[in-house]
């Protein structure tokens, strides 16, 4: 497309990019959100205290999140920590990036002190990306939403968690936010709800872990 830019839009997958295009996209996933809380209060009748979600470029956590913004729930985001924030390899923009220009907005970003964008590492090649929503950087600068990330060795572990008690196989952008819950949930109530958006399925990376643990399948 950038051979024929006259004649080609390029328009990201995420709530990235020029206006409108975050704003787009943040509405299109906000059903998620929206399909959330009612089920919630369908089920436990009270809004969660909790929301737990990946963040890539930010449309399935900006999809949750925006729903429930004007309610006093804490929402956590969770980055790509990959190897850990000082080896460099890792996908933390809000950890180990800076305010820069990239695709046509202004945002967090894995830059080196000339702007040019580093290269990145995540063992979840959806969170594998160096820069974020702008809409995002906003929520965490007001302190609306709290942004932390899971390296790659406790997503895994989170995904063998979940899929070997519930049955359930997380995709590995998903298991960062398993990650993060397992963090928290133990300081919390018994009876304080928590929601973690598993924005994909892991059937994708049964693979790629296999490969990770050396397991031949």
């Amino acid at each position: 497309w950038t051979t024929n830019v006259r004649n080609t839009h390029y328009i990201l997958g995420t709530v990235f990019g020029p206006h409108p295009y975050p704003e787009m996209v943040r509405d299109f996933q906000s059903v998620i959100g929206q399909e959330a809380r009612r089920q919630i209060l369908k089920a436990e009748k009270k809004l969660p205290d909790c929301l737990i979600a990946c963040v890539g470029g930010g449309s399935n956590s900006i999809g949750l999140f925006y729903a429930f913004l004007q309610n006093n729930i804490r929402m956590i985001g969770v980055e790509a920590g990959g190897k850990g924030i000082e080896s460099g390899l890792h996908a933390a923009r809000f950890a180990g990036g800076s305010l820069g220009v990239f695709q046509g907005c202004k945002s967090y970003l894995l830059q080196d002190d000339d702007g040019n964008v580093l290269t990145t590492h995540s063992v979840s090649a959806g969170l594998d990306y160096a820069s974020v929503g702008p809409e995002h950087c906003y929520l965490r600068d007001l302190n609306r939403i709290e942004y932390t990330y899971a390296t790659d060795d406790e997503a895994m572990k989170a995904f063998e968690l979940l899929s070997r008690t519930e049955g359930i196989i997380p995709a590995l952008e998903s298991a960062h936010a398993i990650a993060e819950t397992v963090k928290i949930a133990p300081a919390m109530p018994k009876d304080a709800v928590i929601i973690v958006n598993l924005s994909g399925r892991g059937d994708k990376d049964v693979q790629e872990v296999a490969r990770i643990k050396g397991i031949t399948l």
